[in-house]
């Protein structure tokens, strides 16, 4: 893993994303409005939300070939991850995220 995959973006003091440095503005203002609504939701129905972390991954000779990305939430102690791989960064950051929020309220 070379070190852009390893450097982390911290969004407030609970949300860290790491393998998302190389993308261009635009599309992390996006990510960040889709990530920042998920996290508010999973953060109102959680126990004790503490954070969550985001690692991206492309998959394939192209970087824009496939995205996996996986996530990780640790409320009120306990350890909540999912994964997700996709085509299209939004929907698989949409989709792992709606697997968090779904697992929380199990």
């Amino acid at each position: 893993m070379d070190n852009k995959e390893t450097e982390a973006i911290k969004l407030g003091s609970s949300i860290q994303l790491s393998g998302f440095r190389d993308l261009d503005g635009g599309k992390m203002v996006v990510l960040k409005k889709i990530i920042g609504n998920h996290v508010r939701r999973i953060a109102d129905n959680s126990e004790n939300f503490e954070n969550i972390e985001l690692v991206m991954k492309p998959i394939g000779p192209e970087s824009s070939d496939q995205y996996e990305v996986h996530a990780k939430l640790i409320d009120n102690g306990k350890v909540i991850t999912a994964e997700e791989t996709d085509r299209n960064m939004f929907v698989v950051v949409d989709k792992v995220l709606t697997k968090i929020f779904n697992n929380i309220n199990k």
